[in-house]
């Protein structure tokens, strides 16, 4: 059997630090990302109610850089009482970040 990333459209960096996101035009909450990758983001968030089809503007690090990109919940599973995974897909990013983020991704494919 295939393993999950045999079947994924984008290579994904394990991540494990603290972004922002909200609903566009709402105050920021905290959430701790999971992975990355060109075409989105997974993350933990807690104590909110995060929808299907939801589109939130995310904020988080990219080595020195800061990205600030938007995107639709593609999928949104509760995994404690208070605790939402989330996967975002990216709609809108700075070309310049999505350049340095796909750059990192190769670097850590060639690391394995």
């Amino acid at each position: 059997m295939a393993e999950d990333s045999d079947r994924r459209k984008y290579h994904r960096i394990a991540t494990d630090q603290v972004i922002s996101f909200a609903e566009v035009d709402h105050a920021d909450r905290l959430a701790v990302s999971r992975n990355l990758s060109s075409g989105g983001i997974r993350f933990e968030a807690v104590g909110c109610e995060i929808n299907l089809g939801d589109v939130l503007r995310v904020t988080f690090n990219l080595g020195d850089q800061t990205v600030v990109a938007t995107g639709r919940v593609m999928w949104a599973t509760d995994t404690d009482p208070i605790t939402t995974d989330v996967g975002l897909e990216f709609h809108d990013i700075d070309p310049i970040a999505l350049t340095l983020l796909e750059e990192a991704l190769l670097e850590t494919e060639t690391e394995f």
